[in-house]
Protein backbone atom coordinates (compact mmCIF):
# COMPACT_ATOMS: atom_id res chain seq x y z
CA UNK A 1 0.00 0.00 0.00
CA UNK A 2 1.59 3.34 -1.04
CA UNK A 3 2.10 6.05 1.55
CA UNK A 4 -0.45 8.85 1.50
CA UNK A 5 1.57 12.04 1.89
CA UNK A 6 0.69 15.71 2.23
CA UNK A 7 2.47 18.08 -0.12
CA UNK A 8 4.33 19.79 2.73
CA UNK A 9 5.91 16.45 3.72
CA UNK A 10 6.96 15.71 0.14
CA UNK A 11 8.57 19.11 -0.38
CA UNK A 12 10.37 19.02 2.98
CA UNK A 13 11.75 15.51 2.52
CA UNK A 14 15.54 15.21 2.76
CA UNK A 15 15.67 12.08 0.63
CA UNK A 16 16.54 12.31 -3.05
CA UNK A 17 13.90 9.80 -4.14
CA UNK A 18 10.98 8.49 -2.13
CA UNK A 19 8.98 5.31 -2.60
CA UNK A 20 5.80 5.28 -4.62
CA UNK A 21 3.34 7.60 -2.91
CA UNK A 22 -0.27 8.74 -3.12
CA UNK A 23 -1.04 12.46 -3.06
CA UNK A 24 -4.39 14.23 -3.31
CA UNK A 25 -5.28 17.83 -4.02
CA UNK A 26 -6.86 20.45 -6.22
CA UNK A 27 -5.54 21.58 -9.59
CA UNK A 28 -4.14 25.09 -9.75
CA UNK A 29 -2.85 25.07 -13.31
CA UNK A 30 -2.20 22.69 -16.20
CA UNK A 31 0.01 23.19 -19.21
CA UNK A 32 0.62 20.71 -22.00
CA UNK A 33 3.56 20.09 -24.32
CA UNK A 34 3.48 18.83 -27.87
CA UNK A 35 5.36 15.75 -26.70
CA UNK A 36 2.33 14.35 -24.90
CA UNK A 37 3.33 15.55 -21.44
CA UNK A 38 1.16 17.58 -19.05
CA UNK A 39 2.53 19.59 -16.15
CA UNK A 40 -0.15 19.79 -13.47
CA UNK A 41 0.28 21.99 -10.40
CA UNK A 42 -1.78 20.88 -7.39
CA UNK A 43 -2.23 22.09 -3.82
CA UNK A 44 -3.75 20.49 -0.73
CA UNK A 45 -3.62 23.34 1.81
CA UNK A 46 -0.80 21.82 3.85
CA UNK A 47 1.61 24.57 2.79
CA UNK A 48 1.96 27.61 0.56
CA UNK A 49 3.69 25.80 -2.28
CA UNK A 50 2.11 23.64 -4.95
CA UNK A 51 3.39 20.28 -6.15
CA UNK A 52 4.11 19.66 -9.81
CA UNK A 53 2.76 16.44 -11.31
CA UNK A 54 4.32 15.12 -14.52
CA UNK A 55 1.71 13.21 -16.52
CA UNK A 56 2.96 11.44 -19.65
CA UNK A 57 0.48 10.25 -22.23
CA UNK A 58 2.25 6.91 -22.63
CA UNK A 59 1.88 6.17 -18.89
CA UNK A 60 -1.59 7.50 -18.10
CA UNK A 61 -4.54 5.57 -19.54
CA UNK A 62 -7.08 8.39 -19.12
CA UNK A 63 -4.71 11.06 -20.45
CA UNK A 64 -6.73 12.05 -23.53
CA UNK A 65 -10.28 11.74 -22.20
CA UNK A 66 -9.78 13.16 -18.68
CA UNK A 67 -6.34 14.65 -17.96
CA UNK A 68 -6.50 17.08 -20.90
CA UNK A 69 -9.83 18.33 -19.53
CA UNK A 70 -8.47 19.24 -16.09
CA UNK A 71 -8.68 22.89 -15.12
CA UNK A 72 -8.33 25.04 -12.03
CA UNK A 73 -10.32 23.65 -9.11
CA UNK A 74 -10.60 20.01 -10.20
CA UNK A 75 -9.67 17.46 -7.54
CA UNK A 76 -7.40 14.52 -8.34
CA UNK A 77 -5.58 11.62 -6.72
CA UNK A 78 -2.10 10.82 -8.01
CA UNK A 79 -0.13 7.61 -7.65
CA UNK A 80 3.49 8.17 -8.57
CA UNK A 81 7.15 8.42 -7.71
CA UNK A 82 8.78 11.45 -6.14
CA UNK A 83 11.81 12.55 -8.15
CA UNK A 84 14.19 15.51 -8.02
CA UNK A 85 12.89 18.34 -10.13
CA UNK A 86 14.86 19.63 -13.09
CA UNK A 87 13.23 23.04 -12.75
CA UNK A 88 14.29 25.69 -10.23
CA UNK A 89 10.84 26.45 -8.82
CA UNK A 90 10.57 23.24 -6.80
CA UNK A 91 12.90 20.67 -5.25
CA UNK A 92 10.74 17.65 -5.98
CA UNK A 93 7.98 16.69 -8.37
CA UNK A 94 5.89 13.58 -8.88
CA UNK A 95 6.17 11.36 -11.94
CA UNK A 96 2.62 10.05 -12.24
CA UNK A 97 1.84 6.40 -12.81
CA UNK A 98 -1.89 6.78 -12.36
CA UNK A 99 -4.21 9.76 -11.99
CA UNK A 100 -7.76 9.44 -10.73
CA UNK A 101 -10.09 12.37 -11.30
CA UNK A 102 -12.21 12.82 -8.17
CA UNK A 103 -14.21 15.91 -9.05
CA UNK A 104 -14.45 18.09 -12.14
CA UNK A 105 -15.33 21.79 -12.18
CA UNK A 106 -18.58 22.24 -14.01
CA UNK A 107 -18.72 25.34 -16.20
CA UNK A 108 -15.00 26.25 -15.78
CA UNK A 109 -15.63 29.70 -17.25
CA UNK A 110 -17.89 30.44 -14.26
CA UNK A 111 -15.56 29.05 -11.60
CA UNK A 112 -15.36 31.88 -8.99
CA UNK A 113 -11.76 31.15 -7.97
CA UNK A 114 -9.88 31.09 -11.25
CA UNK A 115 -6.09 31.27 -11.41
CA UNK A 116 -6.11 35.06 -11.88
CA UNK A 117 -5.68 37.49 -8.99
CA UNK A 118 -8.78 38.49 -7.04
CA UNK A 119 -9.35 41.36 -4.64
CA UNK A 120 -9.97 40.63 -0.96
CA UNK A 121 -13.33 42.38 -1.27
CA UNK A 122 -14.37 39.97 -4.02
CA UNK A 123 -13.12 36.95 -2.08
CA UNK A 124 -15.40 37.84 0.85
CA UNK A 125 -18.34 37.34 -1.52
CA UNK A 126 -17.23 33.74 -2.13
CA UNK A 127 -16.02 32.94 1.39
CA UNK A 128 -16.80 29.24 0.91
CA UNK A 129 -14.21 29.01 -1.87
CA UNK A 130 -11.66 31.65 -0.88
CA UNK A 131 -9.49 29.27 1.25
CA UNK A 132 -8.32 27.84 -2.09
CA UNK A 133 -6.34 31.01 -2.72
CA UNK A 134 -2.75 31.46 -1.56
CA UNK A 135 -3.49 34.51 0.57
CA UNK A 136 -6.44 33.07 2.52
CA UNK A 137 -4.65 29.73 2.82
CA UNK A 138 -1.64 31.47 4.35
CA UNK A 139 -3.81 33.49 6.76
CA UNK A 140 -5.71 30.36 7.81
CA UNK A 141 -2.53 28.43 8.59
CA UNK A 142 -1.17 31.38 10.57
CA UNK A 143 -4.44 31.73 12.51
CA UNK A 144 -4.26 28.03 13.37
CA UNK A 145 -0.65 28.37 14.52
CA UNK A 146 -1.48 31.43 16.64
CA UNK A 147 -4.33 29.53 18.33
CA UNK A 148 -2.08 26.54 19.01
CA UNK A 149 0.66 28.82 20.37
CA UNK A 150 -1.82 30.41 22.80
CA UNK A 151 -2.94 27.03 24.16
CA UNK A 152 0.65 25.81 24.35
CA UNK A 153 1.85 28.92 26.16
CA UNK A 154 -0.97 28.71 28.68
CA UNK A 155 -0.33 25.01 29.30
CA UNK A 156 3.39 25.60 29.84
CA UNK A 157 2.57 28.38 32.34
CA UNK A 158 0.28 26.12 34.37
CA UNK A 159 -3.07 27.55 33.26
CA UNK A 160 -6.31 25.62 33.07
CA UNK A 161 -8.60 26.11 30.09
CA UNK A 162 -12.14 26.91 31.24
CA UNK A 163 -15.07 26.56 28.83
CA UNK A 164 -17.21 29.55 29.83
CA UNK A 165 -20.84 29.67 28.65
CA UNK A 166 -21.87 31.19 25.36
CA UNK A 167 -25.39 31.71 26.75
CA UNK A 168 -25.18 34.40 29.42
CA UNK A 169 -27.56 36.28 31.70
CA UNK A 170 -25.46 39.44 32.03
CA UNK A 171 -23.51 41.90 29.95
CA UNK A 172 -19.96 41.71 31.30
CA UNK A 173 -19.09 45.14 29.95
CA UNK A 174 -22.32 46.78 31.07
CA UNK A 175 -22.59 48.40 27.67
CA UNK A 176 -25.85 46.83 26.51
CA UNK A 177 -24.48 45.79 23.11
CA UNK A 178 -25.67 42.20 23.34
CA UNK A 179 -27.66 39.77 21.21
CA UNK A 180 -30.83 38.85 23.08
CA UNK A 181 -31.80 35.18 22.64
CA UNK A 182 -35.31 34.51 21.37
CA UNK A 183 -37.18 31.24 20.93
CA UNK A 184 -39.02 30.46 17.72
CA UNK A 185 -42.61 29.18 18.01
CA UNK A 186 -44.89 27.86 15.28
CA UNK A 187 -48.45 29.13 15.55
CA UNK A 188 -51.02 28.47 12.84
CA UNK A 189 -48.16 27.68 10.45
CA UNK A 190 -46.85 31.20 10.94
CA UNK A 191 -43.58 32.01 12.68
CA UNK A 192 -43.72 34.43 15.54
CA UNK A 193 -40.97 35.45 17.95
CA UNK A 194 -41.34 35.85 21.68
CA UNK A 195 -38.88 36.42 24.48
CA UNK A 196 -37.76 32.98 25.50
CA UNK A 197 -39.15 31.40 28.68
CA UNK A 198 -36.76 28.52 28.30
CA UNK A 199 -34.32 29.78 30.94
CA UNK A 200 -36.89 31.70 32.96
CA UNK A 201 -35.11 35.01 32.34
CA UNK A 202 -33.53 37.10 29.63
CA UNK A 203 -30.45 35.50 28.13
CA UNK A 204 -27.80 36.80 25.76
CA UNK A 205 -24.96 35.62 23.58
CA UNK A 206 -21.87 36.28 25.65
CA UNK A 207 -19.74 39.36 25.08
CA UNK A 208 -17.00 37.97 27.31
CA UNK A 209 -16.20 34.94 29.43
CA UNK A 210 -14.27 37.07 31.90
CA UNK A 211 -16.67 37.14 34.85
CA UNK A 212 -17.10 33.37 34.76
CA UNK A 213 -13.35 32.85 34.37
CA UNK A 214 -12.75 35.04 37.45
CA UNK A 215 -14.70 32.59 39.61
CA UNK A 216 -12.37 29.78 38.55
CA UNK A 217 -9.27 31.94 38.96
CA UNK A 218 -10.39 32.49 42.54
CA UNK A 219 -10.12 28.74 43.07
CA UNK A 220 -7.54 27.39 40.57
CA UNK A 221 -5.31 30.52 40.53
CA UNK A 222 -4.52 30.55 36.79
CA UNK A 223 -7.17 29.96 34.15
CA UNK A 224 -8.13 31.16 30.68
CA UNK A 225 -11.07 30.96 28.32
CA UNK A 226 -10.71 30.88 24.55
CA UNK A 227 -13.76 30.94 22.33
CA UNK A 228 -16.31 32.96 20.39
CA UNK A 229 -17.88 36.12 21.78
CA UNK A 230 -20.61 38.29 20.30
CA UNK A 231 -21.07 42.05 20.03
CA UNK A 232 -24.24 43.68 18.71
CA UNK A 233 -22.39 46.84 17.74
CA UNK A 234 -23.82 48.79 14.85
CA UNK A 235 -20.33 49.12 13.38
CA UNK A 236 -19.31 48.50 9.81
CA UNK A 237 -15.57 49.04 10.09
CA UNK A 238 -12.40 47.12 9.26
CA UNK A 239 -11.83 46.46 13.00
CA UNK A 240 -15.20 45.16 14.19
CA UNK A 241 -17.03 41.86 13.94
CA UNK A 242 -20.32 40.70 15.45
CA UNK A 243 -18.79 37.28 16.13
CA UNK A 244 -15.16 37.21 17.20
CA UNK A 245 -12.76 34.96 19.09
CA UNK A 246 -11.19 36.02 22.37
CA UNK A 247 -8.54 34.60 24.68
CA UNK A 248 -9.10 35.77 28.25
CA UNK A 249 -6.58 34.79 30.95
CA UNK A 250 -7.43 35.43 34.61
CA UNK A 251 -4.81 35.15 37.38
CA UNK A 252 -5.18 35.31 41.14
CA UNK A 253 -2.65 37.04 43.41
CA UNK A 254 -1.23 39.43 40.78
CA UNK A 255 -1.55 43.16 40.19
CA UNK A 256 -1.61 45.46 37.15
CA UNK A 257 2.15 45.58 36.67
CA UNK A 258 2.43 41.79 36.60
CA UNK A 259 -0.48 41.24 34.22
CA UNK A 260 1.00 43.75 31.76
CA UNK A 261 4.32 41.90 31.94
CA UNK A 262 2.51 38.60 31.41
CA UNK A 263 0.71 39.92 28.31
CA UNK A 264 4.06 41.03 26.84
CA UNK A 265 5.55 37.58 27.43
CA UNK A 266 2.54 35.92 25.80
CA UNK A 267 2.73 38.12 22.69
CA UNK A 268 6.46 37.47 22.29
CA UNK A 269 5.93 33.74 22.66
CA UNK A 270 3.22 33.76 19.97
CA UNK A 271 5.33 35.85 17.60
CA UNK A 272 8.37 33.60 18.02
CA UNK A 273 6.28 30.49 17.45
CA UNK A 274 4.66 31.89 14.29
CA UNK A 275 8.03 32.97 12.89
CA UNK A 276 9.35 29.47 13.46
CA UNK A 277 6.37 27.53 12.13
CA UNK A 278 4.93 29.79 9.42
CA UNK A 279 7.87 31.73 8.03
CA UNK A 280 7.11 30.84 4.40
CA UNK A 281 3.54 32.08 4.75
CA UNK A 282 4.75 35.31 6.39
CA UNK A 283 7.32 35.78 3.64
CA UNK A 284 4.58 35.41 1.04
CA UNK A 285 2.34 37.92 2.79
CA UNK A 286 5.23 40.37 3.17
CA UNK A 287 5.09 40.93 -0.59
CA UNK A 288 2.10 43.17 0.11
CA UNK A 289 3.36 44.53 3.42
CA UNK A 290 7.15 44.39 3.63
CA UNK A 291 7.25 45.44 7.29
CA UNK A 292 5.35 42.56 8.91
CA UNK A 293 8.33 40.30 9.66
CA UNK A 294 10.55 43.18 10.75
CA UNK A 295 8.06 44.65 13.20
CA UNK A 296 7.41 41.21 14.74
CA UNK A 297 11.14 40.65 15.19
CA UNK A 298 11.62 44.16 16.62
CA UNK A 299 8.95 43.58 19.25
CA UNK A 300 10.45 40.23 20.24
CA UNK A 301 13.87 41.82 20.74
CA UNK A 302 12.84 44.96 22.64
CA UNK A 303 11.04 45.71 25.89
CA UNK A 304 7.47 46.89 25.42
CA UNK A 305 6.93 50.56 26.18
CA UNK A 306 4.40 51.19 28.98
CA UNK A 307 3.02 54.70 29.50
CA UNK A 308 0.35 56.36 31.64
CA UNK A 309 -2.93 57.49 30.10
CA UNK A 310 -2.07 61.01 31.27
CA UNK A 311 1.26 60.84 29.42
CA UNK A 312 -0.58 59.76 26.27
CA UNK A 313 -2.79 62.85 26.59
CA UNK A 314 0.27 65.11 26.84
CA UNK A 315 1.85 63.50 23.77
CA UNK A 316 -1.36 63.93 21.77
CA UNK A 317 -1.74 67.56 22.84
CA UNK A 318 1.67 68.32 21.36
CA UNK A 319 0.18 67.55 17.94
CA UNK A 320 -1.89 70.31 16.39
CA UNK A 321 -4.66 68.00 15.19
CA UNK A 322 -5.11 66.59 18.71
CA UNK A 323 -4.37 69.77 20.70
CA UNK A 324 -7.92 70.02 22.05
CA UNK A 325 -7.97 66.49 23.44
CA UNK A 326 -9.12 66.59 27.06
CA UNK A 327 -8.27 64.32 29.98
CA UNK A 328 -11.12 61.88 30.50
CA UNK A 329 -11.86 61.24 26.85
CA UNK A 330 -11.31 57.82 25.31
CA UNK A 331 -8.69 57.41 22.63
CA UNK A 332 -9.93 57.14 19.07
CA UNK A 333 -8.48 54.65 16.59
CA UNK A 334 -6.71 57.53 14.84
CA UNK A 335 -5.05 58.59 18.10
CA UNK A 336 -4.07 55.01 18.92
CA UNK A 337 -2.52 54.65 15.48
CA UNK A 338 -0.64 57.93 15.89
CA UNK A 339 0.88 56.77 19.18
CA UNK A 340 1.85 53.31 17.94
CA UNK A 341 2.58 54.07 14.27
CA UNK A 342 4.27 57.45 14.43
CA UNK A 343 5.29 58.40 17.95
CA UNK A 344 6.57 55.05 19.25
CA UNK A 345 6.65 53.06 15.99
CA UNK A 346 5.98 49.96 18.04
CA UNK A 347 3.47 48.12 20.18
CA UNK A 348 2.76 50.17 23.32
CA UNK A 349 0.77 49.63 26.52
CA UNK A 350 -1.27 52.49 28.01
CA UNK A 351 -2.34 52.13 31.64
CA UNK A 352 -4.49 53.78 34.33
CA UNK A 353 -7.42 55.10 32.31
CA UNK A 354 -10.14 57.32 33.80
CA UNK A 355 -12.81 55.22 35.53
CA UNK A 356 -15.56 57.02 33.60
CA UNK A 357 -14.58 55.31 30.33
CA UNK A 358 -13.88 51.85 31.72
CA UNK A 359 -15.95 48.90 32.96
CA UNK A 360 -17.32 48.53 36.49
CA UNK A 361 -15.10 45.58 37.48
CA UNK A 362 -11.77 47.43 37.19
CA UNK A 363 -9.96 48.29 40.43
CA UNK A 364 -10.21 51.90 41.58
CA UNK A 365 -6.82 53.55 42.07
CA UNK A 366 -5.89 55.68 45.10
CA UNK A 367 -6.65 58.90 43.20
CA UNK A 368 -10.31 57.73 42.94
CA UNK A 369 -10.32 59.03 39.34
CA UNK A 370 -8.57 56.24 37.47
CA UNK A 371 -8.71 52.47 37.39
CA UNK A 372 -5.89 49.90 37.22
CA UNK A 373 -6.48 49.18 33.56
CA UNK A 374 -4.39 48.86 30.43
CA UNK A 375 -4.73 48.62 26.67
CA UNK A 376 -2.07 47.32 24.31
CA UNK A 377 -2.16 49.04 20.94
CA UNK A 378 -0.33 48.07 17.78
CA UNK A 379 0.69 49.92 14.61
CA UNK A 380 -2.07 50.04 11.99
CA UNK A 381 -4.55 47.89 13.95
CA UNK A 382 -4.88 49.79 17.23
CA UNK A 383 -6.02 48.01 20.39
CA UNK A 384 -5.57 44.22 20.50
CA UNK A 385 -5.56 43.68 24.28
CA UNK A 386 -7.64 45.28 27.01
CA UNK A 387 -7.25 44.30 30.64
CA UNK A 388 -7.08 45.35 34.26
CA UNK A 389 -6.58 44.44 37.85
CA UNK A 390 -10.06 43.43 38.98
CA UNK A 391 -11.81 45.15 41.87
CA UNK A 392 -11.54 42.64 44.73
CA UNK A 393 -13.04 44.94 47.42
CA UNK A 394 -16.81 44.47 47.77
CA UNK A 395 -17.44 48.03 48.99
CA UNK A 396 -15.76 49.57 45.94
CA UNK A 397 -17.34 47.07 43.56
CA UNK A 398 -20.84 47.86 44.81
CA UNK A 399 -20.18 51.55 44.41
CA UNK A 400 -19.06 51.08 40.80
CA UNK A 401 -22.08 48.89 40.00
CA UNK A 402 -24.31 51.71 41.24
CA UNK A 403 -22.34 54.41 39.36
CA UNK A 404 -22.65 52.42 36.14
CA UNK A 405 -26.42 52.05 36.72
CA UNK A 406 -26.27 48.26 36.72
CA UNK A 407 -28.56 45.98 38.69
CA UNK A 408 -26.80 44.76 41.81
CA UNK A 409 -28.94 41.63 42.09
CA UNK A 410 -27.80 40.41 38.66
CA UNK A 411 -24.22 40.24 39.94
CA UNK A 412 -24.98 38.42 43.21
CA UNK A 413 -22.70 35.51 42.38
CA UNK A 414 -19.90 37.84 41.18
CA UNK A 415 -20.18 39.74 44.48
CA UNK A 416 -19.90 36.43 46.36
CA UNK A 417 -16.31 36.11 45.10
CA UNK A 418 -15.55 39.27 47.11
CA UNK A 419 -17.36 37.95 50.20
CA UNK A 420 -15.72 34.57 50.46
CA UNK A 421 -11.93 34.68 50.44
CA UNK A 422 -11.37 37.58 48.08
CA UNK A 423 -7.90 38.03 46.57
CA UNK A 424 -6.20 40.53 44.26
CA UNK A 425 -6.54 39.21 40.71
CA UNK A 426 -6.07 40.46 37.17
CA UNK A 427 -6.76 39.51 33.58
CA UNK A 428 -7.25 40.68 30.03
CA UNK A 429 -9.00 39.93 26.77
CA UNK A 430 -7.20 39.63 23.45
CA UNK A 431 -9.03 39.59 20.12
CA UNK A 432 -7.71 36.79 17.92
CA UNK A 433 -8.74 38.42 14.63
CA UNK A 434 -6.99 41.72 15.39
CA UNK A 435 -3.86 39.88 16.48
CA UNK A 436 -3.87 37.89 13.23
CA UNK A 437 -4.35 41.17 11.34
CA UNK A 438 -1.21 42.59 12.96
CA UNK A 439 0.82 39.44 12.24
CA UNK A 440 -0.31 39.04 8.62
CA UNK A 441 -0.53 42.69 7.64
CA UNK A 442 -4.21 42.42 6.74
CA UNK A 443 -6.20 45.65 6.98
CA UNK A 444 -9.62 44.09 7.61
CA UNK A 445 -10.56 41.60 10.33
CA UNK A 446 -13.04 40.00 7.91
CA UNK A 447 -10.08 38.50 6.09
CA UNK A 448 -8.77 36.75 9.20
CA UNK A 449 -11.85 34.70 10.14
CA UNK A 450 -13.35 32.00 7.88
CA UNK A 451 -16.94 33.27 7.74
CA UNK A 452 -17.21 36.87 9.02
CA UNK A 453 -20.34 38.03 10.80
CA UNK A 454 -21.04 41.74 10.90
CA UNK A 455 -23.86 44.22 10.38
CA UNK A 456 -26.02 42.97 7.44
CA UNK A 457 -23.54 40.15 6.83
CA UNK A 458 -24.44 36.59 7.83
CA UNK A 459 -23.99 34.62 4.62
CA UNK A 460 -22.80 31.02 4.39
Amino acid sequence: MPKILEIVKILKSKKNILDIILVRGWVKTRRDSKLGISFISIHDGSCLNSLQIIAKKKNIKNYSNEILKLNSGCSIEVLGTVVKSIGKKQKYEVLAKKIKVLGLVKNPEKYPISSKNHTLEYLREVAHLRPRTNIIGAITRIRNTVSYAIHRFMYEKGFYWISTPIISTSDAEGAGKTFLIYTEYLKNQKISYSKTKFFGKKTFLTVSGQLNAESYACALSKVYTFGPTFRAENSNTTRHLSELWMVEPEMAFIDLKKIIHFSEKMLKYIFQFVLLERYEDLKFLSRKNSSIITRIENFINTKMKVIEYSDAIEILNQEKKYSNFLWGQDLSIEQEKFLSNEYFNSIVAIKNYPKSIKAFYMRINKDKKTVSSFDIITPEIGEIIGGSQREERLKFLDKRIKECKLKKEEYWWYRDLRKYGTVPHSGFGMGLERLVCFITGMKNVRDTIPFPRSRNQAEF
